[in-house]
């Protein structure tokens, strides 16, 4: 099928058909899921603020500042961070540079998205393994053991290890939801449709 064109026979840019959630159909069910789960680490923002207030009025008013409020907060903002990325990723809005991309047409753009979504696939792929390699450290004692790496602190919890686990997580559903790109938008300029994603 050709590209679509307006009324003066000028070739109209197809945009992505979007899900009622703002996810890109090409993000499949992962892509869904993800956008989901946003509204619960946008919360934990909410809540690390909280945090961060109450510790203000404990510290300065009351003159019984806790040991926890701090490493909470952070871990917490962490957390929104890192999914961040994940979040970006599967709504198809991370940052990319469009200079050249605009300029070609149509099918080239298509066939460059599969490009794109393929070499982000084995990039995220890099990094989940070298996110694995952290979890490692942070996770086994030497003798192999179980033994989460702590803060080190007074209240001395297990976050950075926690903070390497779930990196080590966004960066797998991160590859897998790039491969999903990848197969659709193959399927998409396979066709020259985009009414066939699923």
């Amino acid at each position: 099928m050709t590209d679509p064109q307006d009324q003066t026979g000028h070739h109209v840019q197809e945009l992505p058909v979007e899900t009622p959630l703002g996810v890109p159909q090409e993000a499949g069910t992962v892509g869904r899921l993800v956008e989901r789960l946003g509204f619960l680490f946008a919360a934990g923002i909410v809540i690390a603020a909280l945090m961060l207030l109450m510790e203000v009025f404990l510290r300065y008013v009351l003159n019984r500042p806790t040991i926890w409020a701090h490493e909470a907060s952070t871990f917490l903002c962490a957390l929104a961070f890192l999914f961040g990325g994940l979040y970006c990723a599967s709504r198809d809005s991370h940052i990319r540079v469009v200079l050249l991309y605009d300029l070609m047409p149509a099918p080239a753009r298509r066939w460059l998205d599969v490009f794109i979504s393929t070499a982000s696939m084995v990039a995220s792929g890099f990094f989940a393994w070298a996110a694995w390699l952290m979890v490692a450290k942070s996770v086994w004692a030497p003798s192999g053991e179980i033994r989460l790496e702590r803060s080190g602190s007074a209240w001395n919890p297990a976050i950075p290890a926690w903070t390497k686990i779930f990196l080590f997580v966004v960066m797998i559903v991160m590859t897998v939801q790039f491969a999903v790109f990848a197969w659709n938008q193959l399927r998409r300029s396979g066709t020259h449709r985009t009414g066939d994603k699923s």
